[in-house]
């Protein structure tokens, strides 16, 4: 079952992912691995630029220079280095491990590990058997008549991550955060966001050209026989993206918070067996929450009107494309070059070995994660991290009583919630139990389908039953970090817990302006425009005044037009309301941290300077350091037009100048980091 809730507010584009979504040899070795880190290095920095023009360039001139993007990378900065590090070599050798052994037990995470491994890297089996272990799936769309029997089927492959113009998801109830419950979204677009399919300027025009190649070439290759296939995809897709909302208005957490009976959806799309569509998930459900009934309204027209060949065309696409990297080479590649080249810039594929752990990591990735963070997780991090946490909470506090554009009782009101923040470090308390994944050698698509299933099955039995809040949606390995509105948590995977963003043996102001201000952007997550419409208790529920609101819109408005002012690429400026909650968070968590860190140093000598650069500027130093990186342009565009992120760049440049803080340590008294006091946007 796809997990298409967009409610929970990431640091980062999750750089993996779970079973079914389309995400050293001791502790010790952990605080060995830091000490060969520097804090900050000096190379980096390109002096011939100057911190108050550009702080970016500055800090990481030199490391953009000497660090192009890998041939087999779309971006390359300190994120990907880092998730490089985790799988690449400590996952690496976690697995190596595991594959040496020769009495694995049935069942077993460490044989469903070891199996699923080896069969990702049996490129012969693969290649012998082509496409038959899509045979039945492709054999039931093709035997498809009617609306009636395509409902039916889309429901039976929603199981296995096949998506189609609607998916259901299960989550807490927004409005009853203690409950799950079940959502439908808006889903089925190949190339992910509507905007793909109406810009005219000739990089979109020429992705859709290729996008038509690209479904023709793998059309002819599985042997079937339609006639323009790319070109009847596009058009129906077109027509389907033209009925969605855009991901703005995908924001608006109570725009699309419509509770419904399940009946309804016969009302709004009488066109699609709903009920089949549940049935084959095994979903059971009296209440749903629905996305937009416009949509729905209108899509069940634009199914009625569309020939059902041309949806079991769509559905043996999606079907050919969710597998293509798991089928032989001509199938892998062709999807590479379209979704890797063509959108995303990348010049060649990782080799082998390297995507079967991650492949093995994507669909089996707590099973992994347990083992990661028992070889590289110390209790001392956790700690030490649970003590930043708190020193963020205390500071967010002062802040907050000082605001001159919130009201007492707002005030009261946002202190109730930040004193209910709850965080979770490093790995789950408790590990789910994931033995009924059937992973055998030799049979790659068929233990994907095995994983995807008991996502689905797992999915579904917690509708209509209290919330686990323990639970994760990040494994430990993973580079990222999440704020959950619904739980009101801030939760730090093990895997960002090192350097360049946690480093033990780092001075204090390049950690503050590394993993504080990190935690300090989770803790302003929950204050950004979405967050802030959620309670103490999580639930979707306002608790501020009319005039406090209108202040904090008004606020966060001026904020999001100085962004949209930014322009990334020629005709592709920074959307400033699709990544206003980010932005909000990176300023938030850059003020946060820097006054934590001024905070921790009072009553105590001045810290002395270190490479000739003083606290207040290390601080800074940190924070550039944490976003550098080099991004193609095809990569840039895909993050402008479907990312609530704006790029790193723009993610160090971007906020400096509202912080009157950055331009006294560098002793800035002009250029194009300043701005005047009166344009500065100070939220938190």
């Amino acid at each position: 079952m796809n997990n298409t809730n967009a409610v929970k507010l990431l640091l980062l584009a999750a750089v993996s992912t779970m079973a079914a979504c389309n995400t050293g040899s001791s502790t010790d070795q952990v605080a060995t691995d830091s000490t060969k880190v520097p804090a900050f290095e000096l190379s980096s920095i390109d002096s011939s630029y100057k911190p108050c023009d550009d702080f970016d360039d500055f800090t990481n001139g030199n490391w953009k220079k000497n660090n192009p993007i890998p041939s087999t990378e779309s971006r390359w900065g300190a994120f990907n280095v880092l998730d490089k590090e985790n799988k690449e070599v400590r996952l690496k050798g976690i697995i190596a491990e595991i594959t040496q052994q020769t009495d694995l037990k049935a069942g077993t995470e460490e044989q469903q590990i070891a199996d699923y491994y080896k069969s990702f890297l049996d490129t012969a089996t693969i290649e012998k058997l082509g496409i038959t272990p899509l045979q039945p799936y492709l054999d039931k769309i093709n035997m498809v008549k009617s609306l009636d029997e395509w409902s039916k089927v889309s429901g039976e492959l929603q199981k296995m991550g096949i998506t189609t113009f609607a998916v259901f998801s299960v989550d807490a109830d927004a409005r009853n955060s203690a409950m799950n419950a079940l959502y439908e979204y808006q889903s089925g677009l190949s190339l992910r966001e509507r905007s793909y399919y109406d810009r005219t300027d000739s990089n979109t025009v020429n992705v859709r050209n290729e996008f038509v190649k690209h479904v023709d070439t793998m059309f002819r290759m599985a042997g079937f026989t339609d006639k323009d296939p790319g070109k009847t995809l596009l058009a129906f897709e077109t027509k389907l993206a033209k009925l969605q909302l855009t991901n703005v208005e995908r924001r608006d957490p109570v725009k699309t918070y419509n509770k419904a009976a399940f009946s309804e959806l016969k009302t709004l799309a009488p066109q699609f067996n709903w009920e089949a569509y549940s049935s084959e998930q095994g979903v059971k459900a009296d209440t749903l929450i629905i996305e937009n009934k416009d949509y729905l309204k209108k899509a069940g027209a634009l199914l009625a009107a569309t020939p059902v060949e041309t949806l079991k065309l769509y559905t043996r696409w999606q079907l050919l494309s969710r597998f293509a990297g798991f089928l032989p080479k001509q199938f892998d590649n062709a999807a590479f070059r379209f979704y890797g080249t063509v959108m995303s810039g990348q010049k060649e594929q990782k080799k082998r070995p390297e995507r079967a752990i991650r492949s093995t990591d994507g669909t089996l990735g707590m099973p992994l994660g347990k083992l990661f963070a028992k070889k590289y997780f110390p209790e001392s991090s956790k700690q030490k991290v649970s003590e930043m946490i708190e020193n963020v909470r205390s500071v967010f506090g002062e802040r907050i009583d000082k605001l001159t554009w919130m009201s007492d009782s707002t005030k009261k009101m946002a202190h109730k919630k930040l004193a209910s923040f709850t965080y979770k470090i490093g790995y789950p308390d408790k590990w789910k139990d994931y033995t009924s994944i059937k992973v055998q050698p030799g049979t790659l698509i068929e233990n994907i389908i095995s994983a995807s299933n008991y996502d689905n099955n797992e999915a579904v039995s917690k509708i209509g039953k209290p919330v686990d809040r323990s639970e994760w949606q990040m494994t430990p390995q993973m580079v990222n970090a999440y704020y959950n509105p619904l739980n009101n948590e801030v939760v730090f995977p093990a895997g960002i817990l090192q350097p360049p963003f946690f480093n033990p043996n780092a001075d204090d102001a390049i950690n503050y302006g590394g993993i504080i201000a990190v935690i300090g952007h989770e803790f302003t997550h929950g204050f950004d425009d979405q967050g802030s419409q959620f309670d103490a208790e999580g639930n979707l529920k306002n608790w501020w005044t009319p005039a406090d609101r209108a202040a904090f819109d008004k606020l966060t408005k001026r904020y999001s037009n100085y962004f949209s002012n930014i322009e990334a690429l020629p005709g592709f400026h920074i959307n400033g309301d699709l990544t206003i909650g980010e932005n909000v968070a990176d300023l938030g968590g850059l003020t946060l941290a820097y006054y934590a860190l001024a905070k921790s140093i009072q009553g105590k000598p001045e810290p002395q300077p270190i490479d000739g650069f003083t606290w207040k500027q290390r601080f800074f130093l940190g924070w550039a350091q944490v976003w550098h990186g080099n991004t193609t342009d095809a990569a840039l565009r895909n993050q402008i037009q479907t990312d609530p992120h704006s790029p790193g760049r723009f993610r160090i440049n971007g906020p400096l100048p509202h912080l009157k803080e950055f331009q006294d340590a560098w002793g800035c008294t002009g250029g194009k980091m300043t701005l005047p006091d009166t344009a500065r946007v100070v939220i938190w």
